[in-house]
């Protein structure tokens, strides 16, 4: 996809269509870096940040258990082996 860079004040800019910000899950705010001639723009929060400690958390607090109990398939039944 092409993009022109356009004047904003005293610095220049690119516009982002709003499919790829969608698709690149940008917010408000983003992190810019240059790597090897090209500029990276990337979301400032990670996908699921947080998790690993939420997780840790509900371990800690013996909590982290199934919802539901296990329903058994055929696969289980019939093909299924601990080895």
């Amino acid at each position: 996809m092409k993009a022109r860079l356009v004047r904003i004040g005293n610095s220049r800019g690119v516009r982002l269509p709003k499919p790829l910000i969608e698709e690149a899950r940008l917010q408000e705010e983003v992190q810019l870096r240059v790597r090897d001639g090209a500029v990276i723009i990337t979301s400032l929060t990670e996908p699921r940040a947080g998790w690993a400690e939420a997780a840790r958390q509900v371990r800690d607090q013996d909590q982290d258990r199934l919802l539901d109990e296990p329903i058994a398939t055929e696969f289980d039944r019939k093909e299924w082996r601990w080895r």
